[in-house]
C-alpha cells in the first residue's frame, strides 16, 4: 500500500492547476487532479500516475460525488488546493445577473467549501498519522481587497472564499492549516491584447508577469512551513499597491 502523501487539486487540466500538479508529483505526492475539460495536459498527468477526475464544479451533486470517490479511494489527504475558478464580467442585462452570480459563487466559493468540509476528516487523519498539520490552500485574487466593479459577482465570490479561508482555519485547527494565495498578473490569457497587457503591467510595481512558478513556489513554501494558518498571501508583483497609489494621485496607469 502506498505511503505517499495525497494531494487534491481542482482546475488541474490547464495553467496554474497543471503546474501545481506537476510540482507535487515531483515532490512524491499521489495527486487527484479534478478537471472540467479533458486536455492534453490531463493526459500527460495521467501518464505521470495522477488520478484524473472529471467534475463540473457548478453542480453541487457532482462535487459531492467526487468527494465520495476520493474518500472511498483514500482515507488520508495531506493537501487540498482549491484552484479552479471562473472569471467573467457582469452580465449586461441586470435580469441575468442573479443566475450568473449564483453560478460564480457555486464554482468559486461553494464548491471549495464543499471540498474543505467533505475532505476535512481525511485531512485530519493525515495530520494525526504524520504528526504535522495537513494543508488547504485556496487560490483567491487581489481583487478580494480592491474589487473591480465590472467583475462584481466574480470579485464577491472570491471575497467569499477569502472569508471561508479564515473560517475554516479556525474550524479545522489544529490538525489542518488553511491559507489563501492571492495572485496578480501571473499569466496572461491568449485573448489579452498587447494594450491590455501594457495597462496591467503599468499597474504592477515589478512591471512584469510573475509566471505560474511564482504561485507554485509560494504554495510549496506553505507546504514546508507548518506554522502558518489563516494567512492571505499576495503574489502580485505589487499590483494592488500600485493600483492604490494611482487612485490617490500618486501614480499613473500609463
Amino acid at each position: 500500500m502506498s505511503t505517499a502523501p495525497v494531494a487534491v487539486i481542482t482546475g488541474a487540466g490547464r495553467r496554474l492547476g497543471y503546474e501545481v500538479s506537476l510540482a507535487l508529483v515531483e515532490r512524491g505526492y499521489r495527486v487527484f487532479a479534478l478537471h472540467r475539460t479533458h486536455t492534453d495536459e490531463i493526459d500527460f498527468l495521467i501518464g505521470q500516475g495522477v488520478t484524473a477526475l472529471q467534475v463540473d464544479l457548478a453542480d453541487p451533486d457532482a462535487v459531492q460525488a467526487r468527494i465520495d470517490d476520493i474518500v472511498r479511494d483514500t482515507t488520508s489527504v495531506s493537501l487540498l488546493v482549491n484552484n479552479a475558478s471562473t472569471f467573467e464580467t457582469d452580465a449586461q442585462d441586470p435580469r441575468q445577473r442573479p443566475a450568473q452570480a449564483a453560478r460564480l459563487f457555486q464554482i468559486n466559493s461553494t464548491a471549495p467549501m464543499q471540498l474543505m468540509h467533505g475532505l476535512g476528516p481525511a485531512l485530519e487523519t493525515a495530520a494525526r498519522a504524520c504528526g504535522r498539520p495537513s494543508l488547504i490552500v485556496n487560490i483567491t485574487d487581489i481583487f478580494t481587497e480592491r474589487p473591480n466593479p465590472q467583475y462584481g459577482a466574480y470579485c464577491a465570490s472570491k471575497a467569499a472564499l477569502a472569508n471561508l479561508t479564515l473560517s475554516y482555519a479556525a474550524l479545522l485547527a489544529p490538525d489542518v492549516r488553511v491559507n489563501a494565495i492571492m495572485p496578480g498578473p501571473i499569466g496572461f490569457l491568449p485573448r489579452h491584447t498587447d494594450s491590455q497587457k501594457r495597462q496591467v503591467l503599468s499597474e504592477t510595481l515589478l512591471a512584469r508577469e510573475g509566471g505560474f512558478h511564482s504561485v507554485v513556489m509560494q504554495l510549496l513554501a506553505l507546504v514546508d512551513n507548518d506554522f502558518i494558518t489563516g494567512a492571505q498571501i499576495p503574489v502580485d508583483g505589487g499590483r494592488r499597491l500600485a493600483q492604490g497609489m494611482a487612485r490617490h494621485g500618486q501614480g499613473s496607469p500609463d
